[in-house]
């Protein structure tokens, strides 16, 4: 199974509720932290919190959970 990068995370509580969302529906993923206690997390100031992978076969509904999110925390 080859898992794509479908894009960045901005933080913590973004991860989790998209990791909840997944796990929910039962779609394979797995996210990449950038976190790395040696630099007290120093990337995810400039790269993000973190990358979210996928297969192809989910990346579009994973891109759309990842919208309604960013667009709920908007309102």
């Amino acid at each position: 199974m080859e898992y794509v990068k479908v894009g960045t995370l901005d933080n913590i509580i973004e991860a989790q509720i998209i990791e909840d969302i997944l796990r929910e529906q039962q779609i394979p993923y797995f996210v990449r932290s950038y976190h790395d206690s040696a630099y007290q997390g120093l990337f995810q100031l400039h790269k993000g919190w973190g990358d979210l992978y996928t297969t192809e076969q989910f990346r579009e509904k994973i891109i759309e959970v990842i919208e309604e999110i960013r667009d709920d925390q908007l309102e």
